[in-house]
């Protein structure tokens, strides 16, 4: 598994201003306050089997010399609370299909023999003493009765905290998604991320960032503590214990 510090200094460029998109949003008012990332549901397919790799960089795996198929995207942020300060040693998960809309999920069956293997489908990245994150994925693509999305999840103190999903402004398939319609209209600017070129970027690489600001309290103190527990997991519990 490579680690962090190999993408840090990409990481450190688009803090500059070249990422663009779901920025943290104040409400007015004497004693403002930012407006919380809305909830969405983690979906049936957060992976039931991690991938060999879980770093930050989504496009190779381990030492892998092919790269995944895709538009590569950097995605960057910050993990806030109502009150603007930085969430430390939160973890930041994304999870989301590859270029042929198939996820890293032994439940997603409809296309498994087009699945892109040189993808991670999945990563995972520890916030810093300001509440950054960073990865390197690819530009999120509609899979049937979904528009493009990447699924986001936060963790802090070993404990899952926010779920939620992160959409591309303007795809005109946000208009008739189930889900993207169920975020109240006055916080749908939460969730959505403006996927922009990087200039003079052979590759035609992408930036977008997209600010999680948490609606409730995250102690800010102390070690990480882990990933939380996924959703489907939580619930598979509560239904045990209610036998």
């Amino acid at each position: 598994m490579r680690g962090t510090q190999s993408l840090l200094g990409r990481r450190e460029l688009f803090r500059g201003g070249l990422a663009l998109g779901a920025t943290a949003l104040w409400t007015p008012g004497v004693f403002a306050e930012l407006v919380a990332t809305a909830r969405q549901t983690e979906g049936p397919f957060y992976p039931d089997k991690m991938p060999l790799d879980t770093d930050n960089d989504l496009l190779v795996i381990n030492d892998s010399l092919t790269p995944a198929v895709g538009e590569i995207t950097h995605l960057s942020g910050r993990v806030l609370d109502r009150k603007g300060d930085p969430v430390r040693n939160a973890f930041v998960e994304i999870w989301q299909v590859d270029n042929n809309a198939v996820y890293l999920h032994s439940g997603d069956n409809r296309r498994r023999d087009q699945r892109d293997v040189n993808f991670q489908g999945y990563g995972r990245f520890l916030t810093d003493s300001k509440g950054h994150y960073y990865f390197r994925t690819i530009k999120p693509v509609p899979y049937p009765g979904r528009t493009p999305h990447i699924h986001v999840a936060v963790s802090k103190g070993g404990k899952r905290v926010l779920t939620t999903q992160l959409y591309v402004k303007g795809h005109p398939q946000n208009a008739r998604d189930r889900l993207f319609l169920s975020v109240p209209a006055e916080s749908r600017a939460t969730v959505l991320g403006d996927f922009q070129p990087i200039p003079d970027s052979s590759l035609g690489e992408l930036a977008v960032n997209f600010d999680v600001v948490m609606g409730r309290t995250a102690p800010d103190e102390g070690p990480s503590l882990g990933i939380g527990m996924p959703e489907y997991q939580a619930r598979r519990g509560r239904r045990a214990r209610n036998r």
